[in-house]
């Protein structure tokens, strides 16, 4: 197994680092628990960072009727904060740069939320919302387009947490292949992805497959622009089930035949049972492994796919929402 590396993550402060939610309370989450321990963490705190204290009357998002400006408002005090807010997240998003690999934010939070949250059509109580982002929700995806963006409620999905997961770890092993920065680095990367983007989108693994053989014909430093861009757009969505089957039977090929046929039928009944969502991808994924390392085939056993990030966090129970998006 090999060693995984430390993803940048900036995280909502609120999940289990600090009790600074509005009602003085902080959010265990056991998934959060044990990502935290395994990646480099900056948690952030927008509200609180502020000055609106801890605890604190709610805020909301709210468009001002008469200049159409979004304000952070505080119904029970009248108060609007949309001024400090842009100020906070402006010094922010500076502050950190090009160093984040991936964001943990709070779902429908007015500061943090980049989906689902909640916008108010005027101040008055009976006004009526729709949906948008928080302040720095929406700054996150506007400076970090294409960055493994979630937030704790979608992770509860199976599916959403896995991709996220496989994306974040990609995209931070790329990082030090790009801080390293020789042609044979990016060469060492692709190789080692290659399964795994075959598994999320095998027209992208192809264009990235191009990039990189076009290498000596073109600068280095606009190959690694462009391999970045296509990565990212290669992880834009959760691959089917489907791919994933697909992928696993390619690499089962490589040795397929040096199995008993009991030894096949069993590892291609696993993987109906994965197709089918009565076993994660991990089962037959480690029966693979081990069948790489009985019979040496070093192509596989050199492929991320295996082991796409660290193991524990595979073990984090469902949330009974399966694999549906």
């Amino acid at each position: 197994m090999a060693v995984q590396p430390r993803p940048r993550v900036v995280f909502s402060k609120c999940l289990g680092f600090e009790a600074c939610r509005w009602n003085g309370v902080v959010i265990d989450d056991p998934f959060v628990a044990a990502l935290a321990s395994r990646v480099e963490i900056t948690a952030l705190c927008p509200e609180a960072e502020i000055g609106l204290g801890i605890p604190r009357d709610p805020v909301r998002v709210a468009l001002d009727p008469d200049t159409g400006e979004r304000e952070l408002y505080q119904p029970a005090t009248g108060g609007r904060h949309g001024s400090a807010m842009r100020a906070w997240v402006a010094a922010r998003v500076a502050e950190l740069g090009d160093g984040p690999d991936g964001f943990l934010l709070k779902n429908r939070s007015p500061s943090c939320g980049f989906r689902d949250v909640k916008v108010y059509r005027g101040f008055v109580p009976a006004a009526g919302s729709g949906i948008g982002a928080g302040f720095w929700g929406e700054a996150v995806l506007a400076r970090w387009p294409g960055h493994p963006v979630e937030d704790e409620g979608r992770l509860k999905n199976f599916t959403i947490r896995e991709h996220w997961l496989r994306f974040l770890w990609s995209l931070t092993r790329f990082r030090l292949a790009r801080e390293a920065g020789g042609i044979d680095d990016l060469v060492r990367f692709h190789t080692a992805e290659k399964l795994l983007l075959l598994s999320v989108n095998q027209e992208r693994m192809r264009v990235l497959g191009r990039v990189v053989a076009s290498h000596g014909k073109r600068p280095l430093a606009e190959l690694w622009v462009e391999y970045e861009a296509g990565l990212r757009a290669a992880f834009a969505a959760p691959p089917k089930p489907g791919a994933i089957v697909n992928t696993i039977l390619h690499a089962f090929g490589h040795y397929s035949d040096r199995l008993a046929a009991p030894e096949r039928a069993h590892f291609l009944s696993l993987l109906e049972a994965y197709r089918d969502e009565r076993v994660p991808a991990s089962v037959p994924l480690k029966l693979l492994e081990s069948h790489a390392i009985r019979f040496e085939v070093a192509y596989v056993l050199g492929q991320t796919f295996l082991d796409p990030y660290p193991e524990e966090l595979s073990m984090i129970s469902d949330s009974g929402k399966g694999r549906d998006l």
